[in-house]
Order: structure tokens, then C-alpha cells, then sequence
């Protein structure tokens, strides 16, 4: 009897530390997440538009800031890099 006892003490302890594990891994919410088509497809939808206006700010940013900083490298008049930088200006500025 004791035997039993404490066989169902082992068996409970380790069936409370697998779902514990399973709690801290958020195993639980993957497997609805996954089993529900509909959330699962918003959550990527609106994960994608969100990427994608983050790119699209970053890269205006990066731009505005390499824009500013070859027309002052321009403003110092170096003969080679001068030029060519200015070319690269003119194309950016058209192509606003």
C-alpha cells in the first residue's frame, strides 16, 4: 500500500511539472492559436502591415539622413566627390 502511495505521489509531481512546463512555454496558447484559422490569419496580417510601415519609415529616415549629409559633403566643394555626389542629389530630388 505504501508502495502505491508512493508511486501516485511520483506520477502526480511529475504531471504537475509537466504542465508547468507547458504553462511557461505558452504551448497551451500556440496550440488555440494554431487551431483557430481565422486569429491566426489576422495576427500574421496585422503583423505583416505593421512590418511593413516600420520599412517603410526606416527607410525614408535613412534616405532623409544620407540625402542631408551628401549635400553637405556638396557644400564643401571637393572636386571628384563633389561632383558625383551632387549627380546622386539631383537624381534623388527628381525623383521626388
Amino acid at each position: 500500500m505504501w508502495l502505491k502511495n508512493k508511486k501516485y505521489h511520483l506520477l502526480e509531481k511529475a504531471i504537475e511539472e509537466l504542465n508547468n512546463t507547458l504553462i511557461k512555454s505558452n504551448l497551451i496558447e500556440i496550440s488555440n492559436l494554431l487551431g483557430n484559422k481565422k486569429k491566426l490569419l489576422f495576427n500574421n496580417l496585422l503583423a505583416g502591415i505593421a512590418r511593413g510601415v516600420g520599412i517603410g519609415i526606416g527607410v525614408t529616415i535613412i534616405t532623409a539622413i544620407l540625402v542631408v549629409l551628401l549635400q553637405k559633403i556638396v557644400a564643401l566643394n571637393i572636386p571628384v566627390i563633389g561632383e558625383f555626389i551632387a549627380d546622386i542629389v539631383d537624381i534623388v530630388e527628381r525623383s521626388k
